[in-house]
This record gives structure tokens, sequence and C-alpha cells, in this order.
């Protein structure tokens, strides 16, 4: 995965399959100026750079829910013998441990 600055890779889930590509991220935030300037909600002096900035935003958000992912994965790796020993799912464990990551981290999902 590649760094916060690098926005034309996409992000990606487990197992690097694009989540949202960078074409569906730049067409996403050229639909939000279109609309809001549309709706005279946004004046800007360019759009295509607001546009970008948007998209930037985009990509780095979901590349924070990707480590945040990647940490959980490995925390549930590391506890994997409790897990077959107990009731709960993977997934659902997945669920808790992001939820309780997350929060501890002051990620908003």
């Amino acid at each position: 995965m590649g760094g916060a600055e690098d926005t034309t890779r996409g992000c990606y889930t487990r197992l690097n399959t694009m989540r949202l590509t960078p074409e569906e991220i730049q067409y996403i935030s050229r639909k939000i100026v279109k609309t809001l300037v549309g709706e005279g909600k946004l004046e800007v002096d360019s759009e295509p750079r607001v546009e970008e900035a948007i998209g930037k935003v985009i990509a780095d958000e979901l590349q924070i829910e990707d480590r945040l992912n990647d940490e959980v994965r490995e925390v549930l790796t590391q506890h994997s013998t409790q897990m077959e020993r107990s009731d709960i799912t993977y997934t659902e464990m997945f669920k808790k441990v992001k939820r309780e990551l997350a929060k501890k981290k002051g990620i908003v999902l």
C-alpha cells in the first residue's frame, strides 16, 4: 500500500483488490465539487485543484481504515488460539476489535 501522499494507487482490501480505484475516487471528487458549485454552496477558483484535494482526503481516509484493518488482523492472529476456544466467529471478533481500536485511536468509522 502506498503512503498517504500516493493517491493514484487506490485503496485496497485484505487481498489487495481495489476497494475504490483512482478513477472512482476522481469521479466522486468531481461529483462533489460539481454538485456543490452547481447548488451555489461552494465557490472555487480552480475546480480541478479542489477535486484533487478532495480526492486526496478520500484516499487518505480509506488508507487509514486499511491500516486499521491490518492491525486488527494482526491482533486476531496473535489471539487465534483463544478465538478457537470461544463461540465467537472471526467476523464478529474482527468487527469488535476494529471498533475498539478505532475508538482507542480516535478514528471515526
